[in-house]
């Protein structure tokens, strides 16, 4: 059986089609033998009967007041069993009388008046059935002296009186099988022969449509091979544009910090410094104008405006200022995870002056630049978000390192909002937080409700796109 699997669909058909041929075969020509040699034997009692109603009944009628059956008739039985065609197939008869004695017995003659055992089918044919069955071997020993057959056909049937059509003996027959086995095996060959031609027609048919569906469906392999070809290289294509594209992202979040640096750096030097001036330069002028009269007729003085000036210079310094701290990334390309993480919470605390629980667990000492970079920033903005928008209550930040990534959370109890909502007010910090995460292959959600606080989750890989796992 180990080669039947290597076989194609046609073959397999055929195999297989072939056995329930050959199971069928047997199947039914037992069954019709069997139908057959019942048929057989039931029509042997039938023949048998009539016989005795025509040979055997008008030598038994002597029977039928009750006197032993004469000498002449005895020889006019031995006659029917010897000199005529009967006697070519019958190889015993038995004739029992109404009290179960033996009155005729061909076979051994000095068995007649003798008793036995009445058995179920001399019973039965005393009570007016005719009963046929095949005896084997042990059973024709027990009846038959020296018997050379292996099976004979048994027949009781009753004798009945011309008189009143009384039951007056019961006439037991013993014919050879030989007719009944070839009639059987002829039958039984036919049955086959048909049964054969017919599934073989069949078998040609489904084999037929077999093939073309193997054909079919080989061309849809093949086809199919074909595509899944094709889609195993646009997926390897696929993996190797989003590698790429992580890279990219990664180099670009590191690079915009630098960017952001760059531009909080030329601020600083460049308008900051020259607001600086203009503050120092219009509060000397203050001073010095403070006390000249108002010429103009205006209803402020000179010294008023200088000072109007100059406090809109110190606010616009103030905000500018607050702005370059907020596009400054400390450096933190020398820091570890946790540092990372402890950098951004010491920022906040020291903006707003209050203190943020933090949970680690199973932190990692290092990971890739552009990882700590998202991390600051997420936890950087989501703090700020919270201070500003909820209040600030209750702020708490847990991180945890698993296998290749690590999970940031960061809660509060405050006014919470409608995530659903879209946002209409000008601020994309969520938005901004989702799209450092996402860039780099993680995952962010948020989870808020009115007066019911937010929970900002996010994941972050703690290995570069293209980098090995381990």
């Amino acid at each position: 059986m180990s080669a039947f699997p290597k076989l194609n669909l046609v073959r397999r058909f055929l195999l297989v089609g072939l056995l329930v041929l050959l199971a069928g075969m047997a199947v039914i020509g037992t069954w019709v033998g069997s139908q057959i040699e019942a048929g057989i034997i039931n029509g042997s009692g039938v023949v048998t009967n009539l016989y005795l109603d025509g040979a055997i009944s008008p030598r038994l009628q002597s029977l039928a007041s009750g006197g032993s059956l004469e000498d002449a008739d005895r020889i006019a039985l031995n006659r029917l069993l010897t000199g005529s065609r009967l006697g070519e197939h019958v190889v015993a008869l038995k004739i029992w009388g109404r009290d179960g004695h033996v009155i005729y017995n061909s076979p051994d003659p000095s068995l007649v008046g003798s008793r036995f055992a009445m058995e179920p089918a001399l019973a039965q044919a005393f009570a007016g059935e005719v009963r046929s069955r095949v005896v084997d071997k042990d059973e024709i020993e027990h009846q038959l002296k020296n018997p050379r057959w292996s099976r004979l056909i048994e027949t009781f049937a009753p004798i009945r009186a011309d008189r009143d059509n009384s039951i007056i003996a019961v006439a037991g027959f013993y014919q050879t099988s030989k007719s009944l086995e070839q009639g059987v095996r002829a039958a039984q060959l036919r049955s086959w022969a048909v049964h054969g031609a017919v599934t073989l027609v069949m078998l040609i048919l489904l084999t037929t449509l077999v093939k073309k569906a193997d054909n079919t469906i080989d061309a849809q392999r093949r086809e199919l091979n074909e595509k899944v070809t094709q889609l195993t290289a646009l997926l390897a294509q696929n993996e190797q544009l989003h590698e790429r594209v992580s890279r990219a992202a990664a180099r670009t979040t590191a690079l915009n910090e630098r960017f952001l640096r760059h531009v909080a750096t030329d601020l600083h030097d460049g308008p900051g410094q020259c607001l600086a001036l203009a503050s120092m330069r219009i509060e000397s002028l203050s001073e010095a104008c403070g006390g000249c009269e108002n010429s103009l007729g205006r209803e402020r003085s000179v010294a008023e405006d200088f000072n109007t000036i100059h406090l809109a210079l110190q606010s616009a310094l103030g905000d500018l200022r607050a702005i370059l701290r907020g596009l400054q990334l400390p450096e933190i390309e020398q820091l570890s995870v946790r540092e990372t993480i402890q950098r951004a919470l010491d920022d906040h605390e020291r903006k707003t002056g209050q203190e943020v629980p933090l949970e680690c667990q199973d932190i990692p000492d290092t990971a890739p630049l552009p990882v700590r970079i998202a991390l600051f920033r997420l936890l950087q903005e989501s703090l700020a978000n919270g201070f500003r928008h909820g209040g600030g209550r209750n702020q708490r930040v847990a991180v945890k390192g698993l296998a290749e990534q690590l999970r940031i959370e960061v809660a509060d109890d405050g006014r919470g909002f409608d995530p659903s909502v879209p946002n209409t007010g000008g601020h994309f910090g969520l938005d901004g937080m989702r799209e450092r995460v996402q860039l780099l292959g993680g995952n962010f959600e948020v989870r808020s409700a009115p007066n019911q606080g937010t929970h900002i989750r996010a994941s972050l890989p703690l290995l570069e796109p293209g980098e090995a796992h381990v």
